[in-house]
């Protein structure tokens, strides 16, 4: 099943999504069990929200092998964690803010995102699978240049705008094994399967679990493949990951610009 967040006769309402239709259900999908409600919208009538508010996005750092064997670094031997503010989230087709008042450089990182469906602390690997709800896109957008001169990753992580997700969560998919693709302007830059993950899906949730409480909603940004590079004002890029769909967004410059 693919469900989804969306703004329709000036109401934020929740669907399901079969092809290019969208059923309107009775309530927000992380609440439980939904009705089918009588309206039905074609995907282009009405506009993609995000399709969950998290209150936190979890980020994994050098989480797929190949990655990290391209930056010549060493397998790390937990998860690498960092935080994103709820205020970096927008949604499919909005835009990517360039911060050129702080950064010249800022890069694209395609992701696999894990929904949170029920609150989770201390969960095992096994009790994972029960707290999860489905699977989203992410790209974690980074100011590259500012991430290498702080030494830490807050502020080159956490501009507006720098999480794009979407444009909908996919239930009972397997997440191991889910082919993952970044295109700028077109061209292919990463090109990759979950399978290539250092710390899998369940190992994540039980793993940050076991830091802090996950709450319904929350999004854990799983890591990003071989492939990050740099995306300028104008560029568009799409992240497409199989059995979910395609997040598009395009980076645009700061309104005083």
């Amino acid at each position: 099943m693919i469900v989804g967040r969306f703004f329709v006769d000036g109401n934020v309402k929740w669907g399901a999504v079969f092809d290019d239709k969208v059923r309107i259900i009775s309530r927000n999908f992380l609440e439980g069990v939904f009705e089918y409600t009588k309206e039905t919208y074609s995907v282009d009538e009405i506009k993609i929200l995000s399709p969950v508010k998290p209150s936190k996005i979890i980020g994994v750092g050098l989480n797929y092998v190949e990655h990290i064997k391209e930056l010549n670094m060493e397998k790390p031997k937990n998860p690498m964690l960092f935080l994103k503010p709820s205020t970096t989230v927008i949604a499919h087709a909005e835009t990517i803010v360039y911060p050129k008042h702080m950064s010249n450089r800022v890069d694209y990182e395609g992701e696999l995102g894990v929904v949170i469906g029920k609150k989770a602390k201390k969960v095992s690997e096994e009790e994972a699978k029960k707290v999860i709800y489905g699977y989203t896109i992410i790209n974690d957008v980074t100011a590259r240049d500012l991430q290498f001169s702080d030494g830490q990753w807050v502020r080159a992580k956490s501009f507006d705008t720098f999480s794009p997700i979407g444009p909908f969560v996919a239930k009972d998919i397997d997440p191991l094994n889910l082919k993952i693709q970044t295109r700028l302007n077109k061209e292919i830059k990463q090109d990759s399967n979950t399978s290539d993950m250092l710390f899998n899906v369940y190992q994540l949730v039980s793993f940050i679990s076991n830091v802090m409480t996950l709450l319904p909603g929350d999004v854990i940004a799983t890591g990003t493949p071989r492939g990050v590079g740099e995306m300028k004002i104008g560029d568009e890029v799409e992240i497409f990951i199989e059995n979910i769909g395609t997040l598009k967004n395009r980076i645009g410059g700061e309104e005083n610009d």
